[in-house]
């Protein structure tokens, strides 16, 4: 009992009794969870950051290849790229494995090096023969003609037979040269079968060459 006063004069009153505060239970079950999943961000963060950071050496294109071209060496660069993730670009260490390979298509300087640009299969193909052809630049059907292009020979009548028919002879490029002189020299591969009559033609400057389809 305690003394509470009314109007100055003591009386009697209860006393209120404490209040208990219940205590919630902790569920094991669920501390052990929560501390799971701590663990498992801190490990997604961590491997985040090692994704972004990590870096690797690939190949990049160091100068123009045209297609049809081989590689060598100084056409490559070793570069570090981080991440890389979704992209195929060949390692660094696989430098001796691509050089001697020819572009597939074009290669741009500061782009890295794929598998699939490049091809090692020969363009003098089986049953063919491989000839050079001198040509002025005014006989040449493009400006630059490039290995892998295909091309047709035709051989052009000659002074006493203006009205001869020309022969035709298909032919891939292998490749190209300009001397001195200015003459262009275009190596092409041809049909065995037809490589006798072609070297006549162009021996008496007979042949004309014309591009059907550039690589």
């Amino acid at each position: 009992m305690s003394l509470v006063t009314r109007n100055g004069t003591p009386v009697d009153a209860p006393v209120a009794p404490p209040k208990v505060v219940r205590q919630r239970r902790t569920r094991p079950g669920l501390l052990g969870l929560a501390v799971l999943l701590i663990a498992l961000g801190g490990l997604g963060a961590a491997f985040a950051v090692t994704s972004v950071r990590a870096t690797g050496s690939y190949l990049a294109v160091a100068r123009p290849v045209e297609v049809g071209r081989t590689l060598s060496a100084d056409d490559l660069v070793s570069v570090q790229v981080s991440g890389g993730a979704g992209l195929s670009p060949v390692p660094a260490k696989k430098l001796d494995e691509v050089v001697g390979k020819r572009a597939a298509v074009g290669l741009t300087p500061g782009t890295l090096l794929t598998l699939e640009q490049l091809t090692d299969a020969p363009l003098l193909g089986p049953g063919q023969q491989q000839i050079a052809l001198g040509l002025k630049p005014s006989q040449v059907p493009a400006r630059k003609l490039h290995p892998g292009d295909k091309v047709l020979l035709v051989s052009t009548p000659a002074d006493d037979d203006s009205q001869a028919p020309g022969t035709r002879f298909t032919g891939t490029v292998i490749d190209t040269a300009t001397p001195e002189n200015e003459d262009v020299v275009v190596y092409v591969a041809l049909p065995t079968r037809d490589v006798p009559a072609v070297v006549v033609l162009a021996a008496q400057e007979r042949i004309a060459l014309v591009l059907v389809e550039a690589a």
